[in-house]
């Protein structure tokens, strides 16, 4: 299905144009063998780098495309259309850069090329085992020790853990609360940062996600990112950013099973004629349609807000909110157009419900969204 766009540039026309056609070609060809195997697309990865995708809202000099967010949100849109993982890896990426990009030292910034064109992939290393949702409470602690900063602690649900060439590393350098905390970029192969086995997941098996053993691993003082204890400033931040990024990939998850769905309405016939004729399936997808329209209104408003530089923390915990939870109704219903043909593995809607649920979860819990909304409105 044909979705209407407004963009703000003929340049972003074209940008999503090249979009579509790398994920028709790169993508949605693999994307089931992927899956199966339980195997990470790298070079996919690097293809979309080398195509200018992996740095889209960062500045030109230091290699991005300076693109609006609400183009960026709209490629990211795209890409979860054919292959959520994919999209999901681009904006993990996207926001692994985020803190050397907005944050970083000029010394950490001449890094940015390099870390944007698709050759290295970036991890956020936030999550602990013990508390997720509760950001200031981290105890993966950092010690000084002359020019280096000694890190020991465990991180969990982080994704791209086995497989990144950096990771941010959110930790304690001060006191309790989240005025201790700082964050540290770290190369892969740093000794004593331990990528564990692979978690099990129930969607996106192609996407590697692992807890991260710090084992007193020696990252260089130098490697610190803006100054001791703003890391949680920069952790919250960047989520923002980041809760954007997952309401596009459930945008495009979404309209991917309502494409899906109302293709197999209109050819499968029962009692003469096509299903999507029966009014009580053809208002089901009507819902659907009009769900996928809302959440992409709501999440290009709140990356308006972005680019013109007002507040938007409050449109962004709506958007992956709203969204989010849109993707879950929206893939489930399309099993549910599909009957039993969309709980088995032959058509890609079984996929997409099991994909959807994580959505939910990531870049904060939705019930951290409604806290989040719910607190604005009591202010």
């Amino acid at each position: 299905m044909t979705v209407d766009r407004i963009l703000p540039t003929d340049e972003a026309y074209d940008l999503l144009a090249l979009t579509t056609e790398l994920a028709d070609r790169e993508l949605a060809p693999r994307v089931a063998e992927f899956e199966t195997r339980g195997e990470f697309p790298r070079e996919v990865l690097r293809t979309l780098g080398r195509a200018g995708l992996l740095g889209l809202p960062y500045p030109e000099e230091y290699g991005g495309a300076a693109q609006p967010y609400e183009v960026y949100l709209q490629v990211l849109e795209i890409l979860a259309s054919r292959w959520l993982a994919v999209a999901e890896a681009v904006s993990v990426h996207t926001l692994s850069v985020y803190p050397v990009a907005t944050y970083g030292s000029e010394q950490l910034r001449e890094r940015l090329p390099e870390m944007i064109g698709g050759e290295l992939l970036g991890a956020y290393c936030l999550s602990e085992p013990q508390g997720g949702s509760d950001a200031a409470a981290l105890a993966t602690r950092a010690r000084r020790d002359g020019d280096e900063f000694v890190v020991s602690g465990t991180k969990a649900w982080i994704t791209h853990a086995t497989i990144a060439d950096f990771y941010n590393v959110f930790c304690r350098t001060g006191s309790s609360g989240a005025s201790g905390i700082s964050c540290l970029l770290a190369d892969r192969g740093t000794p004593g940062i331990l990528p564990q086995t692979p978690e099990r997941t129930m969607g996106l098996r192609s996407s590697p996600v692992a807890q991260i053993a710090f084992d007193d691993a020696r990252i260089p003082a130098d490697r610190l990112i803006g100054t001791e204890g703003v890391g949680f400033t920069i952790a919250m931040t960047a989520l923002d950013s980041g809760r954007l990024g997952i309401a596009a990939c459930a945008v495009g998850l979404a309209q991917a099973a309502l494409d899906y769905a109302v293709s197999y309405a209109r050819e499968r016939e029962q009692f003469g004629r096509s299903i999507i004729d029966f009014q009580g399936l053809g208002f089901l997808l009507a819902d659907m349609a009009t769900q996928v329209s809302a959440a992409r209104a709501l999440t290009l408003t709140a990356a308006r807000l972005r680019d013109a530089g007002r507040p938007y923390s409050i449109e962004a915990a709506k958007a992956k909110l709203f969204a989010s939870d849109m993707a879950m109704r929206v893939t489930t219903d399309a099993v549910q157009v599909l009957g039993g043909a969309g709980y088995v593995a032959d058509h890609p809607v079984e996929r997409f419900m099991r994909e959807a649920k994580v959505l939910q979860i990531v870049e904060g819990t939705n019930q951290i969204q409604r806290m989040v909304i719910s607190r604005s409105l009591a202010r």
